[in-house]
């Protein structure tokens, strides 16, 4: 069983919310992709692979930017959109035989609380962004949800949030061309991973179990500025001594990223992208992912071509199973239906 741990889908309760939220590129975007919200029309879609089932997660926009920063509101939708998983799951296993919880890490409490509602109530793990309303993962307001996920041992599915007002350049207030979603989500990404390595989060946190979409973004082709470059920190920074964090560390910088972190083959169907993750990342920390539906064909294209690429690669049939699903069982403690 081909097990998709990284695919979005809308409930229904929370749709019409997302759609009336006064955001317009979303209300196109939405509308645009049926399978996004449309559960009849997701169903056709998993069963026209065989032996194929998905794993849900909620998409974009980040709630905290829906929200405004309303935190209780935030945790209201979170909620909305948590329990609609999981009636999903449990009315269509065989299709959707698990759900990731979203995350409130803007609520009060650090999302703690609705994190743990939803993995009693069934989620596999709990979904956040890699940056929260503009403010990194390693701000001390978030550091009790890393608390409590490492306490729980329940792995975090980690999506880039960048919009076009994160400018390509200073002089400039916005991003051009989507820019900032097909290189700024990439970089965005593997700073996220960078700012939980170097504020020693993953050295508090041991448990921690981070999935980072798309492959880690750019982390797989950038391993010499990361392993030999990073060796150096602080040779390029005079105004403050970065050497002292290396002797902090209780590793290379290098070796976090290749085997601290999780990664999915979510690469948009890209050939030279999934041999360099599948190069760069421990074989146990990879997991089969689409990202379905955002593609050309509303839904399938990504799905098969992951697919594709995934069964023409030349490797042992029980590392190609560990991939397909054993990782992601091991990493969740749940066995999935073969």
């Amino acid at each position: 069983m081909r097990i998709d741990a990284y695919t979005h889908f809308i409930p229904e309760k929370y749709f019409a919310k997302i759609v009336e939220s006064g955001h317009a590129d979303i209300g196109k975007r939405v509308r645009e992709i049926p399978c996004i919200h449309d559960l009849n029309v997701r169903r056709k879609i998993v069963d026209s692979f065989p032996d194929y089932a998905q794993i849900l997660s909620y998409p974009m926009p980040p709630l905290e930017v829906m929200t405004k920063g309303d935190a209780k509101l935030t945790e209201e939708y979170t909620k909305l959109i948590n329990d609609g998983f999981a009636e999903i799951c449990a009315k269509y296993p065989d299709q959707f035989p698990g759900w990731v919880a979203q995350g409130a890490l803007i609520a009060p409490d650090a999302g703690v609380r609705e994190a743990e509602r939803a993995l009693k109530n069934g989620a596999l793990g709990v979904q956040i962004y890699t940056n929260i309303a503009g403010k990194p993962l390693d701000d001390p307001a978030f550091e009790p949800f890393f608390a409590a996920m490492n306490k729980l041992n329940k792995p975090i599915w980690m999506h880039p949030a960048r919009a076009a007002n994160f400018p390509d350049y200073l002089t400039e207030t916005k991003s051009k061309y989507e820019i900032w979603w097909t290189f700024g989500w990439s970089y965005e990404t593997a700073a996220a991973m960078a700012r939980l390595v170097f504020s020693k989060i993953l050295d508090k946190y041991p448990n921690l179990k981070i999935i980072t979409h798309h492959f880690g973004g750019i982390a797989p082709m950038l391993e010499g500025r990361i392993g030999p470059g990073w060796d150096q920190l602080g040779a390029r920074t005079s105004d403050e001594d970065l050497s002292l964090i290396l002797k902090q560390l209780k590793k290379r910088p290098l070796d976090y990223f290749k085997h601290s972190f999780y990664a999915d083959t979510a690469v948009f169907g890209g050939v030279p992208a999934t041999h360099a993750g599948l190069a760069f990342y421990d074989l146990d920390k990879i997991v089969f992912a689409s990202d379905c539906p955002f593609d050309p064909e509303k839904g399938t294209m990504y799905t098969r071509e992951t697919l594709r690429i995934i069964e023409g690669i030349d490797m042992p049939k029980a590392d190609k199973e560990k991939i397909w699903h054993g990782n992601l069982e091991a990493i969740t403690g749940v066995k999935f239906k073969s």
